[in-house]
């Protein structure tokens, strides 16, 4: 990662000081693989029917069965900063579909601070009030925040959104996720630095379920109030969890060009899963930290990168764990179509 300027580190800085206060985890996954596999929504499918990036442990495949299948015990390497950490985390990719039909991925820009190949930014949020506790996620547990088959704001799920940036550096900031001008549908009109997506987990366990039919149940948001603000969680879900959130950053700047956009001036991008909406994004999550690491790092309150409690790799370490497709399938360069053939909504 090279700074453009030292006044827009300066400004980043400024911007996040106030959730850096909060001692957060933040850190890479950088690009593990990007194919059509699913083991939460899909398992078992060598091809699932959208195409996804992930990041995180090595042992990523269509079946990962809970408890039963220990990404710790599988994975040899793991593309995330922290190297106890073989979790899995995935999320659609970004298409850009041209004026005369041709679509081409949107590649990703590392985060600020950060170095990766692409991937996604991944944070574990204690309470913010700076002294409770939160009870890390168990040994088999996985959850599914979002709906790709969704076209429309109602029904989506919250702290979904994006932000259009205006320069690379992400000067102006914008302050905290998913307020402002940050929108639930895709940018609607040209973004000259980058599209970042938010992806935010509900924060409520049931505290016995590691999984459920749908992936959602098992977990749920505060009964009031928000994670933020320290509300409790319902009598259903009472253990509170970290708040586990994703950035992806979308580099749209090769796409910035009036005469591949649609004559209409309509925004051009689309999900993987054929939404030209925005409001079908979604994340995955499946645990994998070894023993208790995770636990220890959020009782130590770490911040960043950076922990003392953990065992971490440096970022080239990161970028070399990958893993070829199951089944090969072109996804970059022009295509002529979505992978798996998905035709396009927008409602």
């Amino acid at each position: 990662m090279q700074w453009h300027s030292l006044a827009a580190l300066a400004a980043l800085l400024s911007a996040r000081h106030a959730a850096y206060a909060q001692q957060m985890m933040r850190f890479s996954c950088s690009k593990l693989t990007i194919e059509r596999l699913d083991p939460l929504v899909s398992p078992g499918m060598e091809q699932s029917p959208h195409m996804h990036q992930v990041g995180g442990g090595n042992s990523f495949r269509s079946t990962m069965t809970p408890v039963e299948y220990d990404p710790v015990k599988e994975s040899t390497c793991t593309s995330c900063t922290f190297s106890e950490d073989f979790s899995n985390y995935w999320t659609a990719n970004l298409f850009f579909k041209a004026r005369n039909g041709t679509l081409k991925r949107v590649p990703q820009l590392v985060n600020m601070g950060l170095k990766a190949d692409g991937g996604l930014t991944v944070y574990y949020i204690p309470p913010y009030d700076g002294k409770s506790n939160v009870t890390a996620f168990k040994p088999g547990f996985r959850m599914l925040v979002g709906d790709s088959m969704l076209r429309q704001a109602e029904g989506q799920q919250r702290q979904l959104c994006h932000r259009c940036f205006a320069t690379v550096n992400q000067v102006p900031f914008g302050g905290a996720p998913c307020t402002g001008d940050d929108t639930a549908s895709l940018p609607p009109t040209m973004c000259n630095g980058a599209i970042r997506t938010t992806i935010t987990f509900p924060t409520c366990w049931d505290g016995v379920n590691v999984d459920s039919a749908d992936h959602k149940s098992h977990v749920a948001y505060p009964e009031t109030g928000t994670f933020e603000s320290g509300a409790p969680c319902p009598a259903s879900h009472p253990v509170k969890l970290p708040q586990l959130m994703y950035e992806v950053i979308w580099d749209t700047r090769e796409f910035n060009d009036l005469d591949l956009w649609p004559e209409d001036g309509s925004q051009p991008f689309v999900y993987s899963m054929g939404d030209g909406s925005g409001y079908g994004q979604h994340g995955d999550y499946l645990f994998g930290w070894k023993d208790d690491a995770l636990q220890r790092a959020l009782d130590a309150r770490c911040s960043n990168d950076r922990c003392s409690e953990l065992k971490s790799q440096t970022s080239d370490e990161a970028m070399r764990c990958t893993l070829n497709q199951t089944i090969p399938e072109k996804y970059d360069g022009w295509l002529s179509q979505l992978p798996g053939n998905w035709s396009i909504t927008y409602s």
